[in-house]
């Protein structure tokens, strides 16, 4: 494991960018020190906090096209803190930690967030896709890196991600020296295009048998054994939702002794909202 600052931020960087979609390839930027005018080229922020005993937290960046995405999604307005977690946990495990849940933060208090100096590694597409910033005292911390394994077993909920930032890189408000390289060198990194970038994205996947309406001392009577009348007639299909979203409506079945749900109807925006 590298013990040069800018080379781990570099290596933690491109382990976000590995599941940070854009519309473009990313590239790295340049690992520089951290500028207290850094959100000022972005629309929102999601920070992770590390568990020991790495110290510290890390923080993505976003620009208003990724922002706007994750409000219009298809699957409805989804939450930014969500929509990053992926890249946060990959992030964390490239420095040998482990990431708490993700939130949102107001771009006005990221600095603070961090708690003293960081560094800052652009991730550029077609424009300024995002940044990570991670504290120098994180990256004097980090560990040996997690496995995938070790990262997926510590994170089974997914989020998703639509499309990234692509502002024009001859507007940059970054920072007051130069932000990204003249020519496009630096590390690539694969993406999707459009909504291609939401195929490999975990959802809370549910089904629903029905539902029912009870008063809290008939709920605080419940024991083992006692039976529950849905609002759903037997043999009735079971809906299927996406985020909390109706999107299908199936069968469910038995398979391999779990249960399982074979779709029957596809339900369009009209009907979903019914």
């Amino acid at each position: 494991m590298t013990t040069d600052p800018l080379e781990l931020a570099t290596a933690v960087a491109e382990a976000a960018a590995e599941v940070l979609p854009s519309a473009d390839p990313l590239i790295l930027g340049p690992a520089q020190p951290g500028s207290p005018h850094v959100t000022a080229a972005f629309a929102g922020a999601a920070l992770v906090d590390l568990e020991a005993p790495v110290p510290g937290v890390v923080v993505v960046l976003i620009g208003q096209e990724l922002v706007d995405a994750l409000a219009d999604s298809p699957l409805g307005s989804l939450e930014l803190s969500a929509a990053l977690q992926p890249a946060l946990d990959a992030a964390a495990g490239r420095l040998g930690a482990r990431a708490k849940a993700a939130r949102g933060v107001e771009l006005d208090t990221v600095v603070a967030e961090l708690g003293g100096a960081f560094t800052t590694v652009p991730l550029i597409g077609a424009g300024i896709a995002g940044a990570l910033l991670v504290p120098d005292a994180t990256l004097a911390a980090a560990r040996q890196p997690l496995t995938e394994a070790d990262i997926r077993a510590e994170h089974t909920a997914g989020a998703a991600m639509p499309v990234g930032s692509l502002n024009d890189l001859g507007a940059d408000p970054f920072v007051p020296g130069p932000f990204v390289p003249g020519a496009r060198s630096g590390t690539a990194v694969g993406a999707a295009r459009g909504l291609e970038m939401l195929h490999g994205v975990d959802m809370e996947v549910t089904v629903e048998l029905g539902r029912t309406r009870m008063t809290v001392r008939d709920l605080l009577a419940l024991t083992p054994g006692a039976v529950l009348e849905l609002d759903r007639a037997a043999g009735s299909p079971a809906d299927l939702l996406v985020n909390g979203r109706l999107i299908a409506r199936g069968e469910v079945v038995v398979v391999d002794e779990d249960f399982g749900l074979r779709v029957t109807e596809i339900l369009d925006a009209h009907s979903a909202s019914v």
